[in-house]
């Protein structure tokens, strides 16, 4: 599976490659990174700014539906009655300002604290307490076991799906994969969160949430809102190229969730829940 590039996820500049004793000009390609705003309204009501993100353009709809779901904006996504890009008057339509319209009345008074920036590393920022992190989660289904062998086939699965990486060598990537290793579905994005929101935005956008078949991997490390964004996707197995970090590792254990890190050729640790990891095939 090989997901499509969206023109504006590209930006074309110009370098001077140095090899060694040698120097020339030439075109480069590089990934865009630029601001959404998600806005918010119900029926009758003004949409009202919830977040900036910094984020990759492409499946923008995905990435704000991701974000309603797993950051507990909506309890569920058939609370979503639509997204649409920004219209002011009969402008030019703002293909960077994301309504999302929810079938009931948002509450503006609990809207208002749970407003703010999210950057491109880290999807956190800006939030008030450390309880507002902790979001209510239930801990996720048992869910299938996976076998071994899978497990160190999939990075190499993920890699050959990344036509962004393949442009510009310079992204994250979030993938979905049944328990025999088959890719369900994958984003690129300039954003850990962002490419995780969007993976679960098309599943939350089609109905097909939770994902308790589902086998996750990131090509990065595995951070705490990567672990909590799963769970509430309701993914039980989580997997990461690289480290995860001690809160990651709390939260999974917290959630039921099986965290695989450091998975790399043949190798690789369990750091939660080893019961779904099948050693022997």
């Amino acid at each position: 599976m090989v997901t499509r590039v969206s023109r504006r996820a590209l930006t074309t500049t110009r370098v001077q490659a140095v090899d060694g004793d040698s120097c020339h000009e030439r075109r480069d390609q590089l990934v865009t990174e630029e601001p959404m705003e998600i806005r918010l309204c119900g029926p009758g009501q003004d949409p009202v700014p919830l977040v900036v993100t910094m984020r990759t353009p492409g499946h923008d709809f995905e990435l704000a539906a991701g974000f309603c779901v797993t950051e507990g904006v909506v309890e569920s996504p058939a609370q979503i009655a639509s997204i649409a890009y920004c219209l002011e008057g009969q402008a030019e339509q703002h293909h960077n300002v994301v309504t999302v319209g929810l079938r009931s009345t948002v509450d503006l008074a609990q809207l208002a604290p749970r407003r703010f920036v999210a950057n491109a590393s880290c999807g956190l920022c800006g939030k008030i307490t450390l309880d507002d992190v902790e979001s209510s989660c239930a801990p996720v289904a048992l869910g299938p076991g996976v076998s071994r062998s899978v497990l160190v086939s999939l990075p190499d699965r993920l890699r050959a799906a990344q036509p962004l990486f393949d442009a510009t060598g310079g992204l994250h990537a979030a993938a979905r994969f049944d328990p025999d290793g088959t890719l369900v579905g994958l984003r690129e994005d300039v954003g850990r969160h962002n490419a995780l929101d969007k993976l679960v935005g098309e599943s939350a956008l089609h109905g097909a949430l939770p994902l308790v078949e589902s086998v996750l991997l990131v090509s990065g490390r595995m951070s705490f809102e990567i672990v909590q964004k799963a769970a509430v996707a309701g993914i039980p197995v989580l997997c990461a190229v690289s480290a995860p970090s001690s809160l990651a590792v709390a939260a999974a254990e917290r959630l039921g969730q099986t965290l695989v890190g450091f998975l790399r050729g043949p190798r690789f640790n369990v750091y939660a829940h080893p019961e779904r990891v099948e050693l022997a095939s």
